[in-house]
């Protein structure tokens, strides 16, 4: 046991060793960034990072540079929801110091525009419109909104959803700039380019500025499905366009006054903040739910197929947390799939409430490349009463009468899809005068 205290020269050499090993180790945890403090400032940083945002990504509400001086001076609203945030580096280029609240946001990565405008001393940020879904975004689909305060910053919320679609000329006045930052998922019944219209045609009337900040279209590169005819106008389709438009939120502003789609031909003054280093074939994946039924990137590319549902007996999955991604009824006894619709955030009252569907699971499958029909056409050819298939919503949905006259009538997919060919062409020749990127 004596011979353990003495220390052989094997033994000396293992110390040595380990000790160097010791030192090393300390000197390079030392050298790695430790997490951001409160009120640190680290200006070496800023300076490399503006260096290389001429190749970085940015959506327009990132693009901080391009707006913030239009801003200056002005009294400002803003129509957003959830969806509306910028990014971490974008936030670090606006605070000299870090407060403790903000510790938090920035380990997100993310923060929401009302509070970088509200940090903005010179951003004179009046009040807050929000759409469908409310202004975080929580209601469910259809439910009324009423206005109220936004509990963070104490301004107040005006809704724009229910009885009051368009802003009235009593809540836009005094203000000079709009802003529209809303993440749109690139489909004609999303109700979101259905505020974006009646916002610039509210700031026509009352000449203010809209500000749009634009963000990628999840659904970019996709242009499909029938046009919608004139007499089938309502809040789920205002204009003639395919189910897929292909466009962002931007591109789709200029196509709204260049068209003059506005009351009687007016068209708004409009500024667009575009994305940078952005192509409609990359691939996005939005960083907040644009709604809460559009849950992951997987719900987003099955929405536009999957919600000419919501017009059939149908369920998408509505009070499950698989929303879009699943369909199916208690008829449906075919399928080998099968859940049980429950209440949830965005669905208090879900169809088929706790009562078993059957029906498919899509949330594997490939991410469709168009208007997908099939699950459609199949659940049709199942249902036992097919004079209680489609409701009138459906044609609402559908923009026209004849997709339901024509799967009643047991047209195969390929002759559906080559009546809407020519519509389609002269579309796309009409969306290439206004597209960005």
């Amino acid at each position: 046991m004596l011979s353990n205290l003495f220390i052989t020269p094997k033994r000396r050499f293992f110390f040595r060793s380990s000790l160097l090993a010791w030192v090393i180790a300390v000197a390079l945890l030392s050298s790695c960034r430790a997490p951001i403090p409160i009120n640190y400032a680290a200006p070496n940083e800023t300076r490399v990072k503006s260096k290389i945002k001429s190749t970085r990504f940015l959506t327009g509400a990132d693009n901080v540079k391009s707006y913030l001086t239009l801003l200056k001076g002005k009294k400002v609203g803003l129509v957003s929801n959830q969806t509306g945030l910028i990014s971490y580096d974008s936030i670090y280029s606006v605070f000299d110091t870090i407060s403790q609240s903000q510790v938090d946001l920035i380990a997100h990565k993310k923060m929401h525009l009302v509070d970088y405008l509200t940090a903005k001393t010179h951003v004179e940020l009046t009040r807050i419109f929000a759409p469908e879904h409310g202004f975080r975004g929580t209601a469910d689909a259809g439910e009324t909104i009423i206005d109220g305060k936004d509990s963070k910053t104490n301004l107040p919320i005006i809704s724009l959803y229910g009885d009051n679609k368009k802003p009235k000329a009593e809540q836009l006045a005094g203000l000079d700039v709009l802003i529209f930052d809303i993440q749109d998922v690139g489909v004609r019944f999303y109700t979101y380019i259905s505020t974006l219209h009646y916002v610039m045609e509210a700031c026509a009337e009352n000449k203010v500025m809209v500000l749009v900040l634009d963000r990628p279209n999840p659904n970019g590169t996709l242009v499909d499905g029938p046009l919608l005819e004139k007499e089938f106008t309502s809040f789920v389709g205002m204009h003639p366009i395919p189910i897929l438009h292909g466009m962002t939120i931007g591109e789709y502003a200029l196509m709204i006054n260049g068209e003059k789609w506005l009351k009687d031909g007016m068209q708004c003054p409009i500024k667009i903040v575009a994305c940078e280093n952005y192509s409609r074939e990359m691939p996005y994946s939005l960083p907040a739910k644009p709604s809460p039924n559009l849950p992951n990137d997987q719900a987003i590319k099955l929405y536009p197929s999957l919600c000419l549902f919501e017009g059939t007996p149908i369920s998408v999955g509505r009070g499950t947390n698989k929303q879009f991604q699943i369909y199916g009824s208690p008829q449906q006894l075919s399928h080998h799939f099968s859940f049980i619709p429950l209440p949830n955030l965005g669905a208090k009252d879900p169809l088929y409430n706790g009562i078993v569907c059957c029906g498919e699971d899509l949330s594997f499958e490939p991410a469709p490349q168009q208007l997908e029909l099939k699950w459609l056409l199949s659940s049709y050819i199942e249902w036992e009463d097919k004079s209680k298939f489609f409701t009138p919503f459906f044609t609402k949905l559908a923009g026209t009468k004849k997709l339901q006259q024509q799967i009643e009538a047991g047209f195969p997919e390929e002759k559906i899809r080559e009546s809407w060919k020519t519509d389609l062409e002269e579309f796309k020749l009409m969306r290439k005068k206004y597209l960005i990127y």
